[in-house]
């Protein structure tokens, strides 16, 4: 992640501008789509020169300039539902985009805020299916911003791919306790490997 927005100011923000040519970097090697978020018109300028997805994260899904703004990019835009919408606010903020002409948006349920505190946020899992029939865009989830709890996202994952989610957003580490940010979400890559199998499993199984 090349800028990530926090809570608090002390937490990790991203990597910054050096993280462009980490970027940089794995793309020559590696040759794999890459996404980061972006929190300004300037990053979004950056985000979209050097990278293949740029996202628009929770707290700016209500920040209609930059909606617009990135609307008239060329890049793919996956935007995830802020914390405390309706699925009502979720789907008018991907309108901004797709009204300043980008029409390749895709929508991430990433867990909203109840009374529940067990769990970092709640998965709205009656979303996938809804917002499906409300919409043509595709859906896809976030179980490691939903849950909080490493040992929590595979279960939640098969639950939103048997929901119909078109994907999932997973935060992924060979040493999950070394991650520079939210080590308690983090997977490893030997269960990664595993809920991919599983995945496929259940998306075949529902698949019409």
């Amino acid at each position: 992640m090349i800028f990530k927005p926090r809570s608090s100011p002390y937490s990790f923000q991203g990597l910054g501008n050096p993280g462009i040519e980490t970027i940089k970097a794995i793309k020559s090697k590696i040759k794999i789509p890459v996404i980061s978020e972006a929190r300004s018109e300037s990053e979004a300028d950056i985000i979209a020169e050097n990278c293949d997805i740029l996202q628009i994260g929770t707290r700016n899904m209500t920040n209609y300039q930059l909606l617009e703004y990135v609307g008239k990019q060329n890049i793919p835009i996956l935007l995830k539902r802020g914390m405390g919408s309706t699925i009502e606010e979720w789907l008018c903020a991907a309108e901004y985009i797709l009204n300043q002409g980008n029409q390749n948006v895709i929508l991430c349920e990433r867990g909203i805020r109840t009374f529940e505190t067990a769990t970092r946020f709640t998965l709205d899992i009656a979303a996938i299916p809804l917002v499906k029939e409300l919409s043509h865009l595709p859906v896809i989830i976030d179980p490691s911003h939903a849950s909080g709890i490493s040992s929590l996202v595979p279960s939640i994952a098969i639950a939103g791919v048997g929901a119909g989610a078109n994907g999932i957003m997973l935060e992924v580490h060979n040493k999950p306790e070394s991650a520079l940010s939210d080590a308690e979400q983090t997977i490893s890559t030997e269960i990664f490997s595993d809920l991919v199998k599983l995945a496929n499993k259940v998306r075949k199984a529902i698949k019409p």
